[in-house]
């Protein structure tokens, strides 16, 4: 008599239990930060989406508390896109140096404005396509100011933070930020993407650190395949 084998599971039937594992984590993990994050929030300063575009801008290869520094006066100084279209580049540059890059930032919060200005009366458009075509702004920068002024869920924010994390929960290996928040997008439900990234940099800079994470303190630990074995 002839003993029939079980036939081996095939590669797309492995892809899809693999992807169901990793979806049931990724949610476990946004349940997770809820309880240890509950207040997570943007920490730029701002108080409309002109103030939060400028910030976001400034906010690049900078950090959070030097560019609230800043706009604490830039922004008494600069109220509306008009204001920052005529300013005088070398001005404008000095009120935003210690931010770094401020030639390169100066270009693009002025070039925005303008188009601001000429095109949409002073006020920053909400959607991703429009936001798109301001100079300096790319899906990171829209991805803020659609989610925080506008409660828009139009993607996930990928900052340095969420990247790194991202790899080591296993959520993503893509090299590209864009690719890395199509995985995301994927994996955590889209009600919850504003807090993910908030939750997400805040975990960041507290718990699983660049060069030292502090695994013994994370709480997403159990549910992570980077823990402990990161020197």
């Amino acid at each position: 008599m002839v003993k029939l084998l079980k036939s081996e599971p095939s590669k797309k039937s492995v892809a899809q239990q693999f992807n169901l594992r990793v979806r049931e984590r990724a949610r476990k993990v946004v349940s997770l930060l809820k309880k240890a994050y509950p207040d997570a929030d943007c920490t730029l300063d701002y108080r409309n989406s002109l103030e939060l575009l400028v910030a976001v801008i400034l906010s690049a290869q900078s950090t959070d508390v030097r560019v609230n520094i800043v706009t604490k006066d830039l922004f008494k100084k600069y109220p509306t896109a008009r204001r920052y279209a005529n300013a005088n580049s070398l001005e404008l540059e000095e009120d935003i140096r210690s931010t770094g890059f401020y030639r390169n930032k100066t270009k693009s919060i002025q070039g925005a404005s303008r188009i601001l200005v000429e095109k949409y009366n002073g006020e920053v458009p909400d959607s991703m396509e429009e936001l798109l075509e301001l100079p300096g702004v790319a899906r990171k920068t829209a991805n803020v100011v659609l989610g925080n002024a506008y409660q828009k869920a139009s993607g996930v924010v990928v900052d340095t933070h969420v990247f790194r994390i991202s790899h080591r929960l296993g959520f993503s290996d893509k090299k590209q930020a864009e690719r890395v928040e199509e995985d995301l997008m994927d994996l955590i439900p889209k009600k919850d993407w504003i807090k993910f990234s908030h939750m997400m940099i805040l975990h960041g800079r507290t718990v699983c650190k660049a060069k030292k994470p502090l695994c013994g303190e994370c709480r997403l630990s159990k549910d992570c395949p980077s823990a402990f074995q990161i020197s």
